[in-house]
């Protein structure tokens, strides 16, 4: 509702789930495959806990979510002012990817304090958690969420006159409807 547009909600979860898919094949071949778990010290385990991968989508759903919403809103907002999708692009990833880095960073380190633990379990939701994150903030949200938005271009905004009736919500507070 906020971004009026139905392509921006697909991509986005379609973005996230390549995170969360990512963090997953990682857990596997670190700890059940074993590979490179001598370099960080993690315990080989024949299963991961039933919990962890439902925990790791949830947190890094939510985070994920969170750093896209952050990104697209300045995005949008030099769209709607500009009406130059490019550029838009460019200015939402140059304002926010330091923000979403450096909190990606603060998230990774509390993260890697679980993983760096001597159960099996933290260690597998810390190593999870710390590298979908760490992914999801650099190849993610800084390559890939800007690649396809500029692929797609003004695309990105198609909304379909048939869902016109859905209000017209704004992040910042309310739009001038002049323009």
């Amino acid at each position: 509702m906020t971004f009026r547009s139905i392509v921006i909600p697909i991509k986005a979860v379609l973005m996230n789930l390549l995170s969360v898919g990512v963090a997953y094949g990682l857990l596997v071949l670190v700890f059940q495959k074993g590979f490179g778990n001598e370099i960080f010290g993690f315990q080989q385990t024949d299963i991961i806990e039933a919990w962890i991968p439902l925990f790791l989508f949830c947190v890094v759903f939510g985070l994920s979510m969170d750093y896209h919403v952050f990104m697209l809103s300045r995005i949008k907002e030099h769209y709607d002012e500009t009406k130059d999708h490019g550029e838009s692009v460019a200015f939402g990833l140059r304002n926010t990817a330091r923000i979403i880095t450096g909190a990606a960073l603060i998230m990774v380190a509390v993260f890697g304090g679980f993983a760096l633990g001597d159960i099996a379990f933290f260690q597998s939701m810390g190593f999870g958690l710390g590298s979908a994150i760490l992914l999801d903030a650099t190849v993610v949200r800084s390559i890939l969420v800007p690649s396809v938005l500029r692929l797609l271009g003004k695309h990105s905004w198609y909304f379909p006159r048939v869902l016109e009736w859905i209000p017209d919500i704004s992040i910042e507070g309310r739009r001038d409807r002049s323009r």
